[in-house]
């Protein structure tokens, strides 16, 4: 009798046993299933990026790539968009595209958006530009150009700004909550006009999303 509870307490044991080895298998697949699933969605959606086409209002001017403002290298996805001011008061987006293709240049943008609200595009929308610091690899950036040293955008600029926006946000399937500041990523203040007033920055985000419904 004591030999056939012990059998017995020894297949239930190993009864046990199996069915946590069973789970722990489901698990395991199921984890890799989704992985995988998430891996091609991303990869999905890098390539799309690349068959993304610039609307004719951009100026697409791409720079050379050099290994510093241009590298080449393919972004992974785009988690945020990045406003940037380009800190030089009075300069065009001409004059900022230029530098960013000189030889003096190790910084560069996706976008300059000028005084006069033209925009320019600088690196391909799949590419890693040089703006964002550790978040090149998953951000596009803008960089706005301003008329003086308080980082306030000029009307066109700013209207430029949102439509630039909401057109990038329609493209890469984001939210406004995918739109940041460089200093959201540093504490640089950076742009300055945005960080030293947090409501018109808030309120820059409403407008984008207002033209967004309105037009995608």
């Amino acid at each position: 009798m004591a030999k056939k509870s012990k059998r017995k307490r020894k297949l239930r044991k190993g009864r046990i046993v199996m069915a946590v080895i069973i789970v722990a298998a489901i698990v395991i697949m199921s984890c890799l299933v989704v992985k995988r699933i998430n891996q091609n969605s991303e990869a999905k959606k890098v390539k799309n990026l690349a068959e993304i086409k610039i609307p004719d209002w951009i100026d697409s001017q791409i720079i050379d790539v050099d290994g510093a403002s241009r590298n080449g290298y393919k972004l992974k996805g785009v988690k945020d968009i990045v406003v940037h001011y380009v800190g030089n008061p009075g300069t065009t987006a001409q004059q900022n595209h230029n530098f960013y293709a000189g030889d003096q240049s190790n910084v560069s943008s996706h976008f300059v958006v000028g005084l006069d609200g033209e925009i320019i595009q600088c690196i391909p929308i799949n590419e890693w530009s040089a703006a964002s610091n550790w978040r090149n690899n998953d951000t596009i950036s803008i960089e706005v150009c301003h008329p003086d040293e308080t980082g306030k955008f000029k009307k066109k600029t700013y209207s430029s700004l949102v439509k630039l926006v909401a057109w990038l946000e329609n493209v890469c399937d984001i939210d406004e909550s995918h739109v940041i500041r460089h200093y959201d990523i540093t504490k640089k203040e950076c742009p300055r006009y945005f960080v030293q007033h947090e409501d018109k920055w808030k309120t820059f985000k409403k407008n984008v999303e207002k033209y967004r419904l309105a037009h995608y």
